[in-house]
């Protein structure tokens, strides 16, 4: 029997529901607020990273050093952060036909590197500091420590409100939030210098920063590579969205089924529907549509309408 699958129509649904793909913006990512968060931010590292550098050769705390190194790597990363967002926001062209959005990803990635290598030499360095102790200056390492403790929390407060609007933002946030962690470990092990003159936990405090960085940064590399990668979105399920598509009127069966992310909060998805008849083809279309939008908040579709009853669907799963 002759395979009557053929294509109706392939459109491209990129409105969401309700409205004509020529309604449609790719107004994807943080704006303009989320960038002036960023700026007062990278004001405040930069200018108590050198702070903090002199606290540290003055004390001859390493713990103070680490912190000081994350905090500069709190400014490199706010100023990709900058950078990206504002590629990001080019318009599209003849040879990038999604635009400039995935230059947040690959900072976030950067960024998740970036801690990864710090970590690792904050670690190196402790280690010679445990086989040979150094005398610490308890009282500037307390003093430096805590000034940093309210630059980061102050940092934190600034960027609450954006740490949600992408992975480039949450990887600068959780620069900020580990190392706001990291002031408190150097608190911890001032208070403890001063008190029982124990030098060693200067560079034990430093390898628990490090652990920190590390454990933080994790989960900002696997979801920027996953991206990246363009695997289905963590929030999706795919065969949920398989048995939401053949649930819709119309359509028949679901085969060449692919969702994946092209930056954060950019979801898109194509799918081949096969449909019951030409005549329902374009109601079936809107129906996905809809059902997409409302379920899973996917509004940039790609959808190839196929007609054809009896024939093999294996070949095209």
């Amino acid at each position: 029997m002759p395979d009557r699958r053929i294509p109706v129509t392939l459109i491209r649904v990129t409105g969401p529901a309700g409205s004509t793909p020529a309604s449609h913006g790719h107004a994807h990512g943080p704006g303009a607020g989320s960038a002036a968060r960023l700026t007062w931010t990278l004001i405040l590292v930069v200018a108590f990273a050198l702070a903090e550098v002199a606290g540290g050769l003055v004390s001859g705390s390493l713990a103070l050093l680490a912190d000081a190194g994350h905090m500069a790597s709190d400014a490199a990363a706010l100023g990709l952060t900058l950078f990206a967002m504002r590629v990001a926001r080019r318009a599209p062209t003849a040879t990038r036909t999604f635009g400039y959005h995935r230059a947040e990803i690959l900072a976030a990635l950067a960024n998740g590197a970036t801690l990864v290598a710090i970590a690792a030499a904050i670690v190196v360095e402790a280690v010679g500091r445990l086989r040979a102790p150094v005398p610490i200056e308890s009282g500037v390492m307390l003093t430096v420590a805590v000034a940093g403790l309210a630059v980061n929390l102050a940092s934190l407060v600034i960027l609450r409100g954006g740490r949600r609007g992408g992975l480039n933002l949450r990887g600068a946030w959780l620069h900020v939030l580990t190392d706001a962690l990291g002031s408190v470990q150097a608190i911890g092990a001032a208070v403890v210098i001063r008190m029982f003159g124990w030098p060693w936990i200067d560079p034990v405090a430093s390898i628990l920063i490090a652990l920190l960085v590390v454990y933080a940064s994790w989960a900002l590399l696997r979801d920027a590579i996953a991206v990246l990668m363009e695997g289905v979105p963590a929030d999706i399920d795919l065969d949920d969205v398989r048995r939401t598509l053949r649930g819709v009127a119309g359509v028949r069966d679901v085969h060449d089924l692919h969702v994946w992310s092209i930056t954060s909060g950019f979801v898109a998805l194509s799918a081949h529907l096969v449909i019951e008849d030409a005549a329902g083809a374009a109601a079936a279309l809107r129906a996905a549509q809809v059902s997409l939008a409302e379920h899973f908040d996917i509004r940039h579709t790609t959808l190839q309408l196929d007609l054809g009853a009896g024939c093999d669907q294996a070949q095209h799963s």
